[in-house]
């Protein structure tokens, strides 16, 4: 298990043990995170995961494709450290993520 921390515009910290494999959206949807919708279920066809990984953390975690890139345009204000938290698989190295999801998704 890995800890992930979600942190909620309305000022909200969840810290969650997510097993390994899973992905940091599957960790939110199955803890009943709010404003993590995951609308279409992780396929990378909707931008309801999207979360701000906090900058210590980005060059930790995997790149960006393509079209995580090309989904991201579509999310609420995306920035350089947007990510889609369904592309993100929790592995040992990412004890301590933070994200921040943004405000429209909360």
């Amino acid at each position: 298990m890995t800890k992930i921390v979600y942190h909620t515009h309305k000022g909200q910290t969840h810290s969650i043990d997510v097993q390994n494999g899973l992905s940091v959206m599957e960790g939110a949807v199955q803890n009943d995170i709010p404003g993590i919708d995951a609308d279409c279920g992780g396929g990378m066809a909707c931008a309801t995961c999207h979360v701000y990984v906090k900058e210590e953390w980005l060059n930790k975690l995997p790149a960006k494709e393509d079209g995580e890139e090309d989904m991201l345009d579509m999310a609420f204000e995306p920035k350089n450290n947007s990510r889609l938290s369904c592309q993100l698989i929790v592995s040992d190295d990412m004890d301590g993520l933070e994200v921040d999801i943004p405000s429209k998704q909360g």
